[in-house]
């Protein structure tokens, strides 16, 4: 009997399924899509799809702007398809989140997807909301002289603007209150950006050349560049850290200009999977200005050998009139300066003598057994070199002396990016050893940090080598170390896509281990999960890279000195890009034992509330 019942009971919600799923058909008000498939997810996909090709007959009219484009480039396409194309993009994220009816289990799989027409509007207003975000981003990242993040924001941007049914209204409306419409500003925008930009060559070593990239006047606080070395244009992009770059040219080059090319596509990287929709329709947007040409110096010089002489402890912090340091951070406050520094300075010239010659024996006692293993990593980080002349820095940390001022290029063979330069940072023990070796922040991170007035000068520096740290970790594949700086019971979460919750803050739910808000999805790892997917993504990468941007640190009202940490990240390596933002919380009551409680990130800042905080994880 109580099969029976089963039984009658799933018929009855079978036949009410498919009445409603008859009267949505049937209905003048609804767009719908059906789909079957050997899974569910198959047919919910082909759903999907059949969904998205519906409402480009729906808005077919509004795309003829993109139809004429395409014609233009000369592309042999019907108009069916190409609308059938933009609307697709959106079918990876925003069509997610659509309403679904699961209609049928066997013999197989069947679904319908469908969306009132009144809604259609509402997909096209979050990606133009979408491209808004990063334009604002952009003009921050050109205030803070980050010229490879205003350039990326400013053209994805763009290609999203491109993308929606009538380019022609997404509009731009900036702190003034006026508004520019964004396919047409955006690139001025772009054209003036690249114009501010100059480069020249600033020494040379052998076939190594300097470069120094100015915003301005003022060094770069990061940009991004592909070269031409004498024979061909270099096919993977160069990092440059505080302006300064290093170009491999080729065998006795003797040419009269050098040429760089400003990189802003950033086609190489793994985004978002609509974005990579986007870029892979939009046709490219080429800049001219994007390429600058400078003199060659046949007579540069080497760089001078260091003196083992240290520089002033006010280096630290830049001058407003020379960085791009924030004009709202009044108060600049650096580190304690060491007394008695020459024997700090003896350590750091021995071992950037050694890494200048490459020959490293006679250098083991400048080391603890740990510095020499970060020491002997760092080494196999690509192929090292010394850029410039070392400015050492020495100062006091809660950790120990600090050594600031040491810069190096690391080049890979594979991948997304070629060359990284960045700002090496030592750290000794009380018997004067390098205990352990960091990539530094860029300058304008590290200001926002120490400019913070109403720490103690320990807390600040204790965040700034943790930052720094977390980052060094992961490319010199310290699993043992990230090991000891994550809680237990950490709460670590990876976002992906999902249906609209609705929801005001993160819910976990235990059966599904996911967590949600609109339209994210987060996946949960505990402490050993997320250190076997570590250690998994160190051994299948040539590298990996972790260049921090913009950050926003504030101190818990509760838990003594613990802080939670919003920073903007770009993620390298050999076979994967991304950028996003990372939300660390971390307790420092311990500086020499930092723990991180909660760790999250979410590929862009969502179009409603911004970005996940501290009061989503009460």
């Amino acid at each position: 009997m109580r099969r029976f019942l089963f039984a009658l009971s799933c018929l009855i919600s079978i036949t009410s399924t498919a009445q409603n799923w008859d009267l949505i058909r049937n209905s003048n008000e609804y767009v719908w899509g059906e789909g079957t498939g050997s899974t569910l997810q198959e047919a919910d996909q082909n759903a999907l799809s059949d969904l998205a090709a519906n409402i480009s007959v729906v808005v077919r009219s509004d795309f003829t702007e993109q139809i004429r484009e395409t014609i233009s480039q000369g592309k042999d396409i019907d108009s069916e398809t190409i609308i059938n194309s933009y609307i697709k993009t959106y079918s990876n994220i925003t069509l997610n989140n659509t309403k679904r009816m699961e209609l049928q289990e066997i013999p197989y799989f069947r679904v319908g997807r469908y969306i009132l027409k009144s809604e259609i509007e509402n997909l096209f207003q979050l990606r133009l909301g979408k491209a808004q975000h990063m334009i604002d981003d952009a003009i921050e990242a050109e205030k803070a002289g980050k010229v490879d993040e205003a350039l990326r924001h400013y053209y994805r941007a763009y290609l999203l603007a491109q993308s929606l049914p009538n380019p022609s209204k997404a509009l731009y409306k900036d702190e003034d209150g006026d508004e520019h419409l964004i396919t047409s500003w955006v690139p001025q925008q772009m054209r003036d950006l690249m114009d501010d930009v100059e480069c020249k060559m600033v020494s040379r070593d052998g076939d190594e050349i300097e470069v120094l990239f100015t915003l301005n006047g003022k060094p770069v606080e990061s940009l991004d560049f592909t070269y031409f070395d004498g024979y061909e244009w270099t096919p993977l992009f160069t990092s440059t850290q505080n302006g300064k770059g290093l170009m491999e040219m080729a065998k006795n080059f003797a040419g009269t200009n050098l040429q760089v090319r400003l990189e802003y596509e950033y086609r190489m990287e793994h985004t978002d999977r609509e974005l990579e929709g986007v870029m892979a329709l939009v046709p490219s947007l080429a800049f001219p200005k994007a390429k600058l040409s400078f003199k060659y110096d046949n007579k540069a010089k080497a760089p001078t050998p260091w003196n083992g002489k240290s520089a002033p402890i006010s280096s630290l912090v830049a001058s407003e009139e020379g960085s791009f340091a924030r004009s709202s951070l009044a108060i600049r406050q650096a580190p304690t300066a060491v007394a008695n520094d020459k024997v700090y300075a003896a350590v750091i010239q021995r071992v950037v003598n050694a890494i200048k010659n490459r020959t490293y024996s006679g250098i083991e006692n400048c080391f603890t057994a740990d510095g020499r293993d970060i020491f002997e990593r760092l080494l196999r980080y690509g192929q090292a070199k010394l850029v410039g002349t070392p400015k050492p820095v020495f100062y006091n940390s809660p950790d120990g002396v600090v050594c600031r001022g040491t810069e190096m290029s690391f080049s890979f063979k594979n991948g997304a990016r070629k060359s990284f330069v960045e700002d090496v940072v030592f750290t000794f023990d009380s018997c004067a050893l390098i205990k352990n070796i960091s990539f530094g922040l860029g300058q304008t991170a590290q200001q926002d940090i120490l400019c913070k007035g109403i720490w103690s000068e320990q807390v600040r520096v204790a965040i700034i080598q943790f930052l720094e740290n977390y980052k060094t970790a992961y490319a010199l594949k310290r699993l043992d170390y990230l090991k000891t700086i994550f809680d237990d019971y950490a709460v670590i979460i990876v976002g992906n896509v999902a249906q609209n919750t609705g929801q005001s803050a993160l819910k976990f739910d235990n059966n599904s281990k996911r967590f949600s808000r609109n339209d994210i999805r987060w996946s949960r790892y505990d402490k050993d999960q997320y250190m076997k997917k570590l250690g998994q993504c160190f051994d299948s990468n040539e590298f990996v890279n972790i260049r921090f941007a913009s950050n926003d640190v504030v101190k818990q009202a509760k838990g003594g000195e613990f802080y939670s940490i919003q920073i903007e990240q770009d993620y390298y390596s050999s076979s994967y890009g991304d950028h996003g933002y990372l939300l660390l919380m971390v307790d420092l009551n311990n500086p020499d034992k930092p723990l991180i409680k909660v760790r999250t990130w979410q590929p862009e800042r969502d179009p409603n509330f911004g970005l996940y905080g501290p009061g989503d994880f009460k």
